[in-house]
């Protein structure tokens, strides 16, 4: 140990560990591609000989060895499991990226989504036989209308973007009612924007203003007044926003969208810091997309599964896309198609992402509302806990002031370190930490964006707060060696992320003979 209480570590110019014969650590196993290690003659599954057949492929006829690894079961088995535990995630430990909630999921949610009435489902099946399937996923909108205080609620988009998308294309399709589609093309995006946003106003034809926040990381009325014209559509706004920070004039700003005959979109992805707490539609919102997988806990990545369900206020309700639930009587059936409604089509081939439903309905009912608005307020509370706690040594772009789920970290505190964001992050690599966002939110430089979400205990939180600031005494004290080259401890050194997006290998080639 040194004179501060920090474990002392190896000096550049120590003697180098002596490699092992394997390359593996420990239990940290070097694993190589399966490219590498299969073989031919090894399969997990023996099939017997096929009777002669005449092939119809003609000259498309494979001719030679398809080239797939072979693996026996064990090996294939092993490959896998080694490959899971490089992956960090949710259940190893405390997951502090920003903007992307990644909060615990309770197991009881996975064991109602493997319920064989739900697992089991088939997309064309007759109505008749899921009707138990309808009644959650009307019971999970009347949830989310409740949650939200909006009129109507378009299940089937997939995710955040696809939400955004719907929720476009409603605005998109509201303005045709009013022979307004042609004259109302521009959509307004402050600055700091989740990146889709722009991306999904421009897929549709509109094009974009860029409304620019204040000093102090939010937008005005004023500015938002500024910007509207005749020709604006909507504005697309998160709130809280990626900065961290709530919109505290975002009434007026509804007010003043409004007033000039355009609609507001709000970007739900960060409805975990406010669910229960404030209703989007009472604030003058009128589109909202939710994050099923953010904020109802199913943590996502990987690509999926997710599930994006907008919600709709009594403006844009006539216009949700197919399909609907409706009821008669006692039975539930689906409004399959938009003819002879205002709906502007379909989002998807079906109703939505089903197991998705079935982990969000389990997370509200066993919340309650109650528990729902002590989610919010402690993610927001474990957040303050995370800035409070680091203030002194990292710097804040907009000062010492409370924020909501996620804390705001700038670079100006590395300025006479000679160390980047970049090697800040690495080394929380070495201590076990996946690092936080970094460089996002683009309107701050050398962005650290911290969401240790409402799932932490203090305990996981002080040990997360104590490890940073090890980090950063460091980086103050000009120890650069342990930034420069992190991470040592991992399964792979850093690798040159330029290059890689660059000049991707994205077919795995045999090595010559040496």
């Amino acid at each position: 140990m040194n004179n501060q209480g920090r474990p002392t570590r190896p000096n550049a110019g120590d003697a180098p560990r002596r490699g092992t014969f394997t390359g593996n650590r420990a239990l940290d196993i070097e694993e190589a591609l399966i490219f590498e290690t299969g073989r031919l003659d090894a399969t997990g599954v023996d099939f017997e000989a096929p009777t002669p057949f005449a092939s119809k492929l003609g000259a498309h006829a494979r001719d030679g060895a398809i080239g797939l690894p072979g693996l026996t079961e064990p090996e294939a088995v092993r490959h896998y499991v080694r490959l899971s535990r490089n992956n960090y995630s949710i259940d190893a430990g405390l997951y502090p990226l920003g903007s992307c909630t990644m909060k615990h999921n309770p197991r009881l949610n996975e064991k109602m989504a493997r319920l064989p009435g739900f697992a089991d489902l088939h997309p064309l099946q007759p109505i008749a036989t899921v009707q138990g399937a309808l009644e959650l996923i009307d019971s999970l909108a009347h949830a989310l209308l409740t949650l939200t205080g909006m009129s109507a609620v378009a299940m089937s988009p997939k995710a955040g973007a696809h939400g955004e998308l719907c929720g476009m294309m409603t605005i998109k399709a509201a303005l045709a009612a009013r022979d307004e589609d042609k004259t109302r093309t521009v959509v307004l995006v402050p600055d700091s924007a989740h990146g889709t946003n722009p991306a999904t106003a421009a897929l549709i034809g509109f094009s974009v203003r860029a409304v620019p926040a204040e000093a102090d990381g939010v937008v005005s009325a004023e500015a938002v007044r500024a910007a509207l014209a005749p020709d604006v559509a909507a504005i697309m706004l998160t709130n809280p926003n990626t900065c961290g920070l709530f919109e505290r004039s975002i009434v007026e700003i509804a007010d003043a969208v409004h007033a000039a005959g355009a609609y507001f979109y709000c970007d739900g992805a960060n409805f975990n810091a406010v669910m229960g707490k404030t209703r989007p539609g009472d604030l003058g919102v009128d589109a909202m997309h939710i994050n099923l997988h953010k904020t109802f806990s199913t943590p996502h990545g990987g690509g999926g599964p997710g599930a994006g369900p907008v919600v709709l206020s009594e403006r844009l309700a006539p216009f949700a896309p197919a399909p609907s639930i409706v009821r008669n009587g006692p039975s539930l059936s689906l409004a399959e198609h938009s003819e002879g409604t205002q709906a502007f089509g379909r989002m998807s081939a079906f109703h939505g992402q089903v197991g998705m439903f079935v982990r969000a309905l389990s997370y509200i009912l066993s919340h309650g509302g109650d528990g729902l608005r002590q989610a919010a307020e402690d993610a927001v509370l474990a957040a303050n806990y995370v800035r409070a706690s680091l203030v002194d040594l990292m710097s804040a772009p907009f000062g010492d002031r409370p924020c909501m789920h996620e804390a705001l970290f700038d670079d100006r505190w590395l300025k006479d370190t000679g160390l980047t964001t970049l090697d800040f992050a690495k080394a929380m690599i070495d201590e076990g930490y996946h690092p936080m966002t970094v460089y996002f939110p683009l309107v701050v430089h050398g962005a650290m964006l911290i969401e240790p979400t409402e799932s932490e205990s203090k305990a996981s939180l002080d040990l997360f707060i104590m490890t940073l600031r090890d980090l950063a005494m460091s980086a103050l004290a000009g120890e650069r060696e342990r930034f420069v080259a992190a991470p040592v401890a991992a399964p792979r050194r850093r690798l040159d992320e330029t290059r890689a997006a660059r000049q991707p290998t994205l077919r795995w080639a045999k090595p010559a003979p040496a």
